[in-house]
């Protein structure tokens, strides 16, 4: 039996109750929500992201949180999300945003691709959140050249393997100086890693 008028009318004033409804919970959630369309254009963020930042939809939308990335990490962002976009792989970042009040805070998120329904691509859904502000370094032993290259490495995103090929020794070798320097920094993951190799400036801006 086909549906009636008032049957249609009833379950689509339902459909758009339920998609306010979404709308609004995603507005509340305490994550920076962000989506972007299949050409790479940021379509939406919502309001957890808009209070942090300071700024309308409008400003943010496009290309236009890119003017709050810090600029020693604008490039690097852009390329983390550019490789993810073309490979349409899921991706985790951290970089530096300018927040409402003037300070650059770092922000930790990830990205994943979207499809239709259909399976089609439909470009990126996303989260970030805030970062406390690390305590001052404490004084660390140095760097040797070596585990310096093995960390500019790192934080460009290289695998252990892809060090030991790159830098012409063997996987162990490689791995033995990764393990060294975040011993020497008292660090215990990647991403904190590469946090720490920005903010001293291995990394090149």
């Amino acid at each position: 039996m086909l549906p009636t008028y008032a049957t249609a009318t009833a379950s689509a004033t339902a459909n758009g109750t339920e998609a306010e409804h979404l709308h609004h919970l995603v507005n509340q959630l305490p994550f920076m929500i962000w989506a972007s369309d299949r050409d790479g254009f940021c379509t939406f963020f919502n309001e957890t992201w808009l209070n942090f930042r300071g700024r309308t939809i409008a400003q943010e939308t496009g290309s236009g949180w890119m003017e709050g990335v810090h600029p020693d990490d604008r490039q690097r962002c852009l390329d983390a999300y550019q490789h993810a976009f073309d490979s349409r792989e899921p991706f985790r970042i951290e970089y530096r945003l300018l927040r409402a009040d003037g300070q650059y805070c770092w922000i930790r998120g990830t990205g994943r691709p979207q499809n239709t329904l259909d399976g089609r691509f439909n470009g990126y859904i996303g989260a970030f959140i805030e970062v406390p502000s690390p305590a001052p370094p404490a004084t660390v032993p140095p760097l040797t050249a070596r585990e310096t290259q093995v960390l500019q490495l790192v934080a460009d995103g290289k695998s252990t393997k892809e060090i030991a090929v790159l830098l012409h020794i063997s996987y162990k070798t490689a791995d033995s100086h990764r393990s060294r320097i975040m011993e020497k920094l008292d660090i215990h993951e990647t991403a904190s890693l590469v946090r720490y190799a920005v903010r001293q400036g291995v990394v090149p801006a």
